[in-house]
């Protein structure tokens, strides 16, 4: 097997040189790779082809020489787009579609292979071999939550893709994927505030980013009637924790847009948290934990404060929680680890960071000390994420190792981190423009009719190992988190204020 297995990747990597693409990672951690040949017109049909679903045998090898043998033809002479997956279990682990167990915990190869197809939508997929039930399962399913796709199994020999009909028509999927894309700003924001936004029963992060686009849609009475309940005396900090710290941004929007003294209080008293007795600052805000996500759960909050109020005193705390952060968990290179713990730079991880710096320094006086650190640390951060955004326009789970999965909300959120930085001018747009619009497109891809989402992962306390980012799970389904994000997203796209 191990000789076969040599034979295969030598013939597959001129395939992959030429529009490589990676599927996902195996159990113990090994990329699984497909390849794109382009059809003659952007219009052209999709047909996938995989082999090597029992692991890597003589249909990986008959793939990647057809696939091989397509991209030699004249461009014009190719009547339909490919996708190849010459080895799609390079492990040769048990296969099961559709999968089951928690993605990419379980059932990595399977997860992978079946949630990319459906993302990619093609019209036709050709598998060749040893099929694992690939083909009674796509017949029967619809896949990743997108749509149904018409699949052909075929011996594995030279000739395969004569095989494919002459007409292709459009899959369930593809034209799925073609409705979703086909949406405004406006309309995605819209379509995720009928699902999103209309509780605020814990107060956290999780519902109040979809409060805000709420509010962005223009619905603050209703936002204001659910935040009524924390106006009633009660300590809204008895059990605080990072993430109520951030939920308080619900209070600094409804204060500046209702001009209700009380919310303002509400932000002061969390803003608050980061003084001692005496009025003298802390080392650092409260509830850190160690934890990247503390430049955004913490200092935008204080540059709320900062601003309602007008004492400086919170942008002097803002800066000093910002460096006393970059400490812990800035690497040298520029990515955030997401604690001491290990220097895996988590997908959110480095996305709260990016929000946080962003939403911090449209409420932060130019005319103070700290404001050329935000702008130099903001500024960083999206240069060193930039490259690191996949081909289809997302960022991984750990953004800077190939092969991990792509994650829905913390593209949300370095998307809109991007696009508020343009608009004001702290980066160039003709560098950024171009990510926040491929962002775009992959966000539209990935959310659904009634709010599902696409590959959201899930909460996250800080890890011990890379393996334990690498393997958390990833929620296709309905997501507060990741919705709120994707409504932030969306109203920022629209340009609603």
């Amino acid at each position: 097997m191990r000789h076969l297995f040599t034979i295969v990747l030598i013939a597959v990597a001129p395939l992959i040189a030429a529009e490589p693409a990676d599927v996902g990672l195996t159990l113990k951690g090994a990329r699984i790779e497909g390849a794109f040949v382009p059809g003659s017109r952007d219009t052209s049909p999709t047909v996938m082809l995989v082999g090597g679903l029992r692991g890597p045998d003589d249909s990986s090898r008959v793939v990647a020489d057809e696939a091989r043998k397509y991209e030699a033809l004249p461009q014009s002479r190719r009547t339909y787009r490919l996708i190849a997956v010459a080895i799609a279990n390079p492990e040769g682990n048990r296969m099961a579609f559709p999968p089951t167990g928690v993605a990419y915990r379980e059932n990595p190869e399977s997860h992978a292979l079946w949630r990319w197809m459906g993302i990619h939508a093609p019209d036709l997929v050709i598998i060749a071999g040893e099929d694992s039930g690939l083909t009674a399962a796509l017949s029967g399913n619809s896949v990743a939550a997108v749509g149904h796709i018409p699949a052909i199994h075929v011996e594995a020999k030279p000739g395969l893709l004569d095989s494919i009909p002459a007409a292709i028509n459009a899959s369930e999927a593809h034209l799925e994927i073609q409705r979703r894309l086909a949406r405004t700003p406006r309309q995605l924001a819209d379509e995720l505030a009928k699902v999103y936004g209309h509780d605020f029963d814990q107060l956290t992060y999780l519902p109040g980013m979809a409060l805000i686009g709420q509010m962005k849609l223009g619905n603050v009475a209703e936002v204001d009637q659910l935040s009524a309940r924390y106006l009633d005396g009660r300590d809204n900090l008895a059990r605080a924790s990072s993430l109520t710290l951030a939920g308080h941004l619900v209070f600094a929007e409804l204060a500046e847009r209702t001009g209700n003294a009380r919310y303002a209080d509400l932000v002061r008293k969390a803003a608050n948290t980061g003084f001692a007795e005496d009025g003298s600052m802390k080392v650092s805000m409260p509830y850190h934990d160690e934890m990247s996500d503390s430049v955004f759960m913490a200092i935008p909050i204080l540059a709320k404060a900062g601003k309602i109020t007008g004492e400086r005193k919170y942008f002097d705390m803002a800066a000093r929680h910002l460096a006393f952060m970059q400490k812990l968990v800035l690497r040298p290179d520029g990515l955030y680890r997401h604690s001491p713990l290990t220097d895996a730079a988590w997908s959110r991880g480095n996305a709260f960071p990016a929000l946080g710096l962003a939403l911090t320094l449209t409420d932060f006086p130019k005319d103070h000390s700290g404001y050329a650190a935000f702008l130099q640390s903001y500024q960083q951060l999206m240069a060193k994420l930039a490259p690191l955004q996949t081909e289809d326009g997302l960022w991984r789970e750990v953004v800077d190792h190939p092969g991990a999965y792509e994650e829905f909300s913390s593209t949300a959120m370095i998307a809109t981190s991007m696009l508020r930085g343009i608009r004001n001018g702290w980066i160039d747009a003709r560098t950024y423009q171009p990510r926040v619009d491929k962002a775009w497109r992959a966000i539209l891809a990935r959310v659904g009719a009634n709010g599902i989402l696409f590959d959201v992962c899930e909460s996250t306390n800080k890890q011990n190992t890379l393996d334990d980012y690498l393997h958390r799970a990833a929620i296709l389904d309905r997501d507060p988190r990741g919705g709120g994000m994707a409504l932030m997203f969306a109203t920022e796209m629209a340009g609603l204020k």
